[in-house]
């Protein structure tokens, strides 16, 4: 499953564009590949009981990742 949080509109006569958050479920763990909101989307599905160990943050690279609270892969 692939999921994205986009916004759209206009401002000053201009198109907008953008790609909020990123993520996807692969075996049976969230991949976060792009996470552009304040709050840290991570931390807060941690708030809503999912364990750090199904959480991949995906942005980082795989070497960096060992070294966070969350799944490498």
């Amino acid at each position: 499953d692939h999921y994205q949080v986009v916004y759209t509109g206009w401002k000053n006569r201009q198109s907008m564009y953008g790609c909020v958050l990123h993520m996807s479920i692969k075996n049976s763990k969230i991949w976060i590949h792009h996470d552009g909101t304040e709050i840290g989307f991570a931390n807060e599905i941690v708030k809503l009981g999912v364990p750090k160990t199904d959480i991949v943050l995906a942005f980082q690279e795989p070497f960096v990742r060992q070294y966070t609270e969350f799944a490498v892969n």
